[in-house]
């Protein structure tokens, strides 16, 4: 059977059939209204040729009649068949092509498309995720029923200007998003211009943590400065005032003051040392730096605090070099303070392992791991994730009377993560905590 094209299908001007000879031929509606036509023109002929005969009208007056009856036949039914072929180009508004719906659909974010009543017209997947109740040619205020949006909606439909707005997401999970709605001219079929209107949904989320971490980290920065000043402003005063002439006293409070001001030069040194590493984090360092000597020189510059703590250190190297893409500075502060902070926290047990391995990777290669081991008291499970966190603290008041500052793990966190590394956190209560640091190897 052979077919035949579509748009030879409408050249025809109707659906094809088949016959017995298995050539599909066209049945067209003007072969029908040709038939009703000449049966009307035939009937009027002999009506008007009887009339003429009997001589009650001339015969020029029968042709003019006859004339007539033609053009009231064939006429009307070829301006409905232009009509409908202007309907057939014509019938399908601009905004509602396959064109726009793929613009729309290939939005990266959340965007509908709205008529000038405020009607769905198009919507992209992401709309229908955030919005499930969303239907196209229903009105989108009744499935978006925050207040917010729907009053946006309105004034924008109302005025033709633009309109921003952020709102609370109260779904599955809490979000910031913000909606923009945009005014439209889109041309109409037939010359003129109408106006939609395009709403997108931006997820601000990110930018609010961002936020609202950066107000935090600001609030315990000043709250860890403005302490060990008040202590400073304090016994200044008191110098002055009550012991200027008491050498007992002003000896205990000068030493008071030392340690004070010692405690915020490192809070100081921590938050510069933490933001040039943030600045630097997409770099990678390319020095090869070998990890068992830089170890060694950390645990020898611990020495006289392990003694203080009555702390034995004990050190597992490799035979061969373990050599890393490293920063020479930043690495010794990451051991400084894991290997410190077992020290400090970790002093009860009365031992600090600290053992180079290289092991296989989850992905099949090679690794470096620096593993910190005491066996003090050990840290509670619900604390483990959060103590990278800046000014985090299992026991705030055990943590600053062992000078500590809150920002240690956090520093190791960033340097860790700026060479390509882990860092891994393992603890049991009364058995001790293992902190591990892993390193990719040089690639040769």
């Amino acid at each position: 059977m052979i077919a035949q094209a579509p748009d030879e299908q409408a050249r025809h001007g109707g659906p094809l059939v088949p016959t017995t000879d298995k050539i599909p031929v066209p049945v067209t509606p003007w072969a029908d209204r040709l038939r009703h036509a000449a049966i009307i023109l035939l009937a009027a002929g002999i009506a008007l040729a009887a009339l003429a005969a009997f001589g009650e009208i001339s015969a020029t007056a029968a042709g003019a009649v006859f004339v007539c009856v033609a053009a009231a036949a064939l006429v009307p039914w070829r301006l409905h068949d232009a009509a409908n072929a202007r309907e057939e180009i014509h019938g399908v508004s601009p905004v509602e092509t396959p064109v726009v719906r793929a613009i729309v659909a290939g939005m990266p974010d959340p965007a509908v498309l709205l008529d000038r009543a405020g009607r769905v017209l198009h919507l992209n997947a992401a709309a229908a995720q955030l919005a499930p109740a969303l239907r196209v040619r229903e009105l989108a205020q009744f499935a978006l029923r925050n207040p917010e949006i729907v009053t946006a909606l309105r004034e924008a439909i109302a005025t033709a200007e633009p309109r921003r707005v952020s709102y609370l997401d109260h779904a599955l999970i809490e979000r910031w998003l913000e909606l923009i709605i945009v005014p439209v001219q889109v041309p109409t079929a037939f010359g003129g211009l109408d106006q939609c209107m395009l709403m997108t949904f931006h997820d601000l989320t990110p930018l609010r943590r961002v936020e609202e971490m950066r107000a935090d980290f600001v609030a315990n920065a000043s709250h860890e400065l403005r302490t060990p000043l008040a202590a400073l402003s304090g016994f200044i005063d008191t110098l002055q005032g009550p012991a200027r002439d008491d050498p007992k006293a002003r000896e205990r409070f000068l030493g008071i003051m030392q340690a004070q001001a010692t405690r915020m030069a490192r809070l100081i040194d921590d938050l510069l040392s933490l933001s040039r590493v943030e600045l630097s984090a997409h770099v990678r360092p390319d020095t090869q730096i070998d990890l068992a000597p830089l170890i060694k020189q950390v645990a020898d510059g611990l020495e006289p605090l392990a003694k203080e703590r009555q702390v034995a250190i004990d050190i597992e190297l490799p035979e061969a070099p373990a050599v890393i893409a490293g920063d020479r500075e930043e690495l010794l502060r990451v051991f400084e303070n894991l290997i410190e902070n077992a020290l400090k926290y970790g002093a009860s047990g009365g031992r600090v392992a600290v053992a180079v391995a290289a092991v296989n990777s989850s992905d099949g290669g090679t690794e470096y791991r620096v593993a910190v081991r005491d066996f003090g008291p050990g840290i509670a499970p619900e604390h483990l994730p959060r103590l990278t966190e800046r000014f985090y603290r299992v026991d705030v008041g055990d943590s600053r009377a062992q000078g500590g500052t809150g920002l240690g793990l956090s520093l190791v966190k960033h340097i860790v993560n700026r060479h390509r590394g882990r860092l891994l956190i393992e603890s049991v209560l009364k058995k001790g905590a293992t902190f591990t640091v892993c390193f990719p190897p040089v690639k040769p």
